[in-house]
């Protein structure tokens, strides 16, 4: 795995990021990952699947033999989507029914409802449910957070959350298993990213919560907090500087990859892995120590 303390310096004007402009691009597989069907037959939907972890989830889960589908935000990641599904199509299982890739903005729970209906029209079932979009803002002060921007993070980061569980579940069963995506900033807190470390911070009190309220029924909740990883995220947040050094301040001394993240999912995700797991988050953060 790549031990580089510095990346080039490079800033993204616009959100969402865009993975194919990154430099260097990353590094989303591993020929060091050994493949063992731990999802074999099994369907899942990952939002924010086209790039970052979201795109090294999905490739882990074809490989693992699962039907995969994504969603990405239309008008802006098209060629990373494009990418993405190329990718799982080499990497799907004989088993596995051909990937789909779905545009939409999750912020809005008819969108959500649109995009399960039609993972259902196309697959009859989900079985795995990976809630993981997300973007974020840098800000001096809290002063400058207005209302719009507000409210357009919280409808990213956690409103989609809510919306594509509540119309999910309608078609899981038991054994099913739904994983949130937070941070590590849910724990330590970031003092410039105050709106998106918020919103982090509720999706580890939604997986707690929901956990309870699912677990009766037999459908496992749980998360993956990541430090610093070297996604389209990070270029289109922070400035040159910033982006140059990211992931220096960790125990590790680097960021780390997509595909460092995405077996947790695979672990969470697979019964035979973790059916004694539930309400609960894993840390791929670099060796940062949280309590809580």
């Amino acid at each position: 795995m790549a031990t580089n303390k510095k990346f080039t310096p490079q800033k993204q004007d616009t959100q969402p990021g865009k993975e194919h402009v990154m430099n260097p691009t990353p590094q989303f597989t591993s020929p060091d990952y050994k493949p063992a069907n731990k999802l074999l037959g099994k369907v899942a939907l990952v939002t924010g699947g086209d790039s970052g972890i979201g795109r090294a989830v999905c490739n882990l889960f074809a490989l693992e033999g699962a039907t995969v589908v994504f969603t990405f935000v239309k008008g802006h990641e098209e060629k990373d989507a494009k990418d993405t599904l190329a990718m799982i199509k080499r990497a799907k299982t004989a088993d596995a029914k051909d990937p789909l890739a779905i545009p939409a903005d999750l912020g809005f729970d008819e969108d959500c409802k649109i995009v399960v209906d039609e993972v259902i029209k196309a697959y009859g079932r989900i079985d795995i449910l990976v809630n993981n979009a997300a973007e974020q803002y840098e800000c001096g002060s809290v002063e400058e957070i207005d209302e719009p921007r507000l409210e357009r993070v919280f409808r990213t980061n956690i409103f989609s959350y809510f919306f594509m569980t509540r119309h999910a579940l309608k078609h899981m069963k038991e054994g099913s298993s739904i994983i949130n995506t937070t941070s590590v900033n849910a724990y330590k807190g970031h003092p410039t990213l105050i709106d998106y470390t918020s919103t982090k911070g509720a999706i580890v009190a939604f997986t707690r919560a929901l956990s309870l309220q699912l677990v009766s029924k037999g459908i496992r909740v749980n998360g993956v907090a990541p430090g610093p990883i070297w996604t389209p995220l990070i270029p289109a947040s922070f400035k040159e500087e910033k982006t140059a050094e990211f992931g220096s301040d960790v125990p590790m001394k680097r960021a780390g990859q997509p595909i460092e993240v995405a077996p947790s999912f695979v672990f969470l995700a697979s019964n035979q892995c973790s059916s004694y797991i539930t309400g609960q988050v894993l840390h791929p953060n670099g060796g940062t120590v949280v309590n809580a």
